[in-house]
């Protein structure tokens, strides 16, 4: 049975102080919740990592980062690696977000060894892939997904697959108030499950978690959560305020 997840990206938002009482805040609210059907993940800005292995302590709340580097150590001003953000606790890495790959031109084989190297580390990685919405409109948004999962994850060995959740994010409705429906975000979830069983077989396929990314809120998780390849939810936005959050958990 495939894992239910729901990880909140909080993207370049909250300082400090914010980000350990929105924490916290979660935190509480599912403290006492045993019957969850799904994982949470907090992927936040690098400065709350070293704190959150504290905070979430004795929950069943897991957290990870929005990016890492693509070289183990060494001389790269700047740059935050596997090893740095394993060393937190954390346990997640996304790679591949739209806004890495649009502002910061990150390209399909610089994603490809950032997720290798996440996983030989030991962190999950959760790999975004998506359109933008000329794509979508031209009727190509088949083959760009094709392309990124292919040339960005499918090198991967089928051994280290068991860490990979691959998060699809139409980039169309990523913070634009649109929202794909539930009918196209099945779609692509089940082409993106044709892809897994051409590539790696029957198992990988039906046990990787395939998540949705894009404009994801309290009204609309459940009805885009019901649909049978989608898996759960890669949260922007709503993941800032923590009642939202965790209505879009309580969806699962």
């Amino acid at each position: 049975m495939r894992k239910k997840i729901v990880a909140g990206n909080w993207k370049m938002n909250m300082n400090l102080p914010e980000g350990v009482e929105l924490a916290r805040s979660i935190k509480k609210y599912f403290q006492y919740n045993n019957s969850l059907k799904a994982d949470v993940v907090l992927c936040t800005p690098f400065i709350h990592l070293p704190l959150l292995g504290d905070i979430l302590k004795g929950s069943n709340i897991s957290f990870g980062a929005q990016n890492c580097a693509s070289e183990h150590s060494g001389a790269f001003t700047g740059e935050i690696s596997c090893e740095m953000i394993k060393s937190t606790g954390a346990t997640y890495v996304i790679i591949g977000h739209s806004e890495r790959r649009s502002y910061y031109l990150e390209n399909d084989s610089l994603l490809y060894k950032k997720a290798d190297l996440a996983i030989k580390t030991g962190l999950n990685v959760i790999f975004c892939c998506g359109e933008l919405l000329p794509e979508r409109e031209a009727n190509i948004h088949y083959g760009i997904v094709k392309r990124q999962l292919e040339d960005g994850l499918f090198n991967l060995e089928e051994s280290n697959f068991k860490k990979v959740i691959i998060a699809y994010e139409p980039v169309w409705a990523i913070g634009t108030g649109l929202t794909a429906t539930p009918g196209q975000a099945q779609e692509m979830h089940n082409y993106i499950r044709k892809l897994l069983l051409s590539r790696y077989g029957s198992k990988i396929a039906e046990e990787t978690s395939v998540l949705y990314g894009g404009s994801c809120k309290p009204s609309n998780a459940g009805e885009i959560f019901s649909m049978p390849d989608v898996d759960g939810g890669l949260i922007g936005g709503a993941s800032l305020k923590s009642d939202d959050f965790c209505a879009i958990v309580e969806a699962i």
